[in-house]
């Protein structure tokens, strides 16, 4: 009888220490645990920190990148219009006098050079204004577009056009216009270059939550394998990303270019 009762003690001795012993383990399983989830938050939140600091460096860097292009743009729109336009203005006065102290049967072998130089004036003038940013701004971001393809059409284009959908609304900064102006710029650039386009057109397209812009032309296109690398496509990606906007650029050879800007307004 006392042997069973030493026995059932032992036993439940034993239980208890086997009992303790998985407390035990449990209780240092969670603290592990526990220590594990708290060191991966808190990599998490390091790495967050050091995603949004390079995210932040990087915009910095484009924002200054932007605002020295700007700053060029506006410092050669100045020259063209000051300097070269009153070269040409002075040759196109001077013309004007030579052709009235020449014989009559020669004043109209002067008509094309002057119509050539009075053009040229005119095309000087046209380009000075859309790289200064306060013209763009004073005459508003439509008409700024609407300029820019009429020059077009004179240059190359057989149309040249700007549909707009929607009721307007306000860019969340005027700022912004410039830079989505830019954007349609350097397409326009690379249309007039590359593209062997016959006609371009971009769209407006108001919606209550954003604006989409697309531009289109219907020139010779290219692989986009060989192009999604090329400096004027990362420009353009970098100017979109510094105003929250989404650029996608499609194209096929022998299709044309589309490019669609998606700019939200909150």
């Amino acid at each position: 009888m006392v042997q069973t009762t030493e026995r059932l003690a032992s036993t439940a001795s034993e239980r208890y220490l086997l009992v303790y012993m998985i407390m035990v383990l449990i209780i240092i399983t969670s603290l592990v645990i526990v220590f594990f989830i708290v060191f991966q938050r808190r990599k998490n939140k390091l790495l967050q920190d050091k995603m949004k600091q390079q995210q932040a460096f990087e915009a910095e860097i484009v924002q200054a990148q932007t605002e020295a292009q700007e700053q060029t743009l506006k410092n050669i729109g100045w020259e063209l219009h000051d300097n070269v336009g009153q070269l040409l203005s002075f040759a196109s006065m001077q013309l004007s006098i030579l052709k009235m102290q020449v014989a009559d049967d020669v004043r109209d072998k002067f008509k094309d050079t002057s119509e050539a130089l009075s053009n040229g004036l005119k095309e000087v003038r046209a380009l000075s204004k859309t790289l200064n940013n306060d013209v763009i701004l004073n005459i508003g971001f439509e008409k700024s577009i609407t300029n820019e393809l009429d020059r077009m059409k004179k240059m190359k284009f057989t149309s040249a056009e700007l549909k707009i959908m929607g009721d307007k609304v306000d860019f969340k900064d005027r700022k912004h216009e410039i830079i989505i102006f830019r954007i349609l710029q350097e397409f326009l650039s690379n249309s007039v270059k590359y593209s062997e386009a016959k006609n371009i057109a971009i769209t407006l397209d108001y919606k209550p939550e954003s604006i989409i812009i697309t531009a289109s032309d219907d020139g010779k296109g290219f692989d986009m394998k060989e192009i999604e690398q090329g400096s004027g496509l990362i420009n353009m990606k970098s100017r979109a990303t510094l105003i929250g906007a989404t650029l996608n650029l499609h194209s096929k050879p022998n299709k044309g270019v589309q490019l669609v800007l998606d700019y939200p307004l909150n």
